[in-house]
């Protein structure tokens, strides 16, 4: 409610959530989401996206064969909108691709050949379906590499398919991968990024470089060790430090350079508590100096994504 009072239109969930992901609590997120909006007459005021699982190993309570074709498709958009309790959602992507690549903080790209995969084509036309069904008001990718944005814009082109509008991909001080290929195709192609984990799981708050406290997420668990690397310590410090000597919060800051970044059509923000929540938001008002950028310029040089 204070999210929405506050300006913010746009909900991100995916079938898949929460994480880490069990079987017990799979697509909870969606049911809270969707009994928060059934008890509200303001459906029309949401930009509502949520996501189609990829392949997985490890997911095989979601359905048995995951896969980004046609059966699992229509078969994901009609559990969503159950738990959604709504007819529609505005943005529709698929949360990563049916296919080999580099995602989730792999850089090298190691090709498979004779590898299973979906074509894109027949998820696109998978999602024109639900296009002309009025179940989805607009499509998008999520954990894509150039390659792909591209090919599905082709294909769109080519078939006469809906266009994608968004890149939902990791963006942050700590990973800027996006930069290398995707940022140029997101101004040229007008398909803007909906940066997640732009605090890189809390990390850039700095309350984890000399503690770790009670109820935060790289805490309660193990696994998620993404941005605790050595050299994305010896990054966050500097970062931290960096917004000390400027007397900005070093969250709103993190949070603030993601704002600025011409590519970002918006940024994804999370929080557990009001306080955090408050301040997230707030980071839409501030403004970084020029010193500043200068500043977080020449860190990200001398350690340049540390934490891809």
């Amino acid at each position: 409610d204070y999210a929405l009072d506050q300006g913010i239109n746009f909900i991100d969930t995916a079938e898949m959530y929460p994480v880490p992901q069990r079987a017990e609590t799979q697509g909870r997120t969606e049911a809270y989401i969707g009994s928060w909006l059934k008890g509200r007459s303001e459906r029309d005021r949401i930009v509502l996206g949520t996501k189609v699982t990829g392949p997985s190993r490890d997911m095989g309570h979601i359905r048995p064969d995951l896969r980004l074709d046609r059966a699992n498709i229509h078969a994901a958009i009609e559990t969503s909108l159950q738990r959604l309790q709504t007819d529609y959602v505005d943005l529709y992507q698929l949360h990563w691709p049916d296919r080999n690549v580099n995602y989730f903080g792999q850089l090298g790209y190691v090709h498979r050949d004779n590898e299973q995969m979906t074509p894109l084509l027949e998820s696109l036309e998978a999602l024109k379906g639900l296009v002309d069904d009025g179940k989805v008001r607009y499509i998008g990718v999520s954990n894509e590499s150039p390659w792909g944005v591209m090919t599905c814009l082709h294909l769109a082109e080519q078939h006469g398919l809906p266009v994608i509008q968004s890149i939902q991909n990791p963006y942050n001080l700590l990973s800027r991968t996006f930069e290398v290929g995707l940022a140029e195709i997101a101004m040229r192609e007008d398909v803007g990024l909906l940066a997640y984990s732009p605090l890189a799981f809390g990390a850039l708050s700095g309350k984890y470089l000399d503690a770790q406290p009670e109820g935060g997420r790289m805490t309660l668990f193990d696994r998620f060790t993404r941005y605790t690397k050595p050299a994305g310590i010896t990054a966050t410090r500097a970062y931290v430090e960096l917004a000390q000597q400027h007397g900005l919060d070093p969250a709103q800051m993190a949070l603030a350079y993601v704002n600025s970044r011409p590519f970002v059509t918006s940024n994804i923000i999370g929080a557990t508590t009001m306080a955090q929540l408050a301040a997230n938001i707030a980071s839409i008002d501030v403004e970084l100096s020029d010193e500043v950028i200068a500043g977080i310029e020449a860190i990200h040089s001398a350690n340049t994504n540390p934490c891809p």
